[in-house]
C-alpha cells in the first residue's frame, strides 16, 4: 500500500458558470452539514477500485502565517504540476519533488 504522503492530489475546478449539478450530478444531495459533506466525500469510489476516506479535522491552527513569494514559487516549482487547461485552477500537488519534463498535462513554456 502506498503511504498517504506520497499520493498526488489533483484539483480541478469546473468551468466558470457551470453548477455543481452539471459537473457532478450524482452529488445531488444538499451539503447541509459537516457530517453530510464527510459522508459524501467518503462515498466516492472509482472504476479501478479507489476508495476515499474522509474525516473532519476539528483541530485549531494558527492564523496569520505568511509564506513569502519566494517560498511559494519554490514550492510550486518542486511540487505543483499545472494542467494545460486552466492551469491557474487545475493542478496536481505531489508530495515528493517532481521532474516536470515529461508530465503530459504540463504546458510547455512556449505558450
Amino acid at each position: 500500500m502506498t503511504p498517504p504522503a506520497s499520493i498526488p492530489l489533483s484539483s480541478a475546478a469546473h468551468p466558470p458558470g457551470a453548477t455543481q449539478a452539471q459537473v457532478a450530478p450524482s452529488w445531488a444531495r444538499p451539503l447541509t452539514s459537516h457530517e453530510v459533506i464527510i459522508e459524501t466525500i467518503g462515498a466516492v469510489t472509482t472504476k479501478t477500485g479507489l476508495k476515499v476516506r474522509a474525516a473532519l479535522d476539528t483541530d485549531s491552527y494558527p492564523k496569520g502565517i505568511r509564506i513569502t513569494d519566494k517560498d511559494m514559487k519554490t514550492f510550486e516549482a518542486r511540487h505543483l504540476q499545472r494542467h494545460q487547461f486552466h492551469g491557474d485552477r487545475n493542478y496536481t500537488i505531489c508530495a515528493k519533488p517532481t521532474d516536470h519534463s515529461n508530465h503530459p498535462t504540463r504546458p510547455n513554456n512556449s505558450e
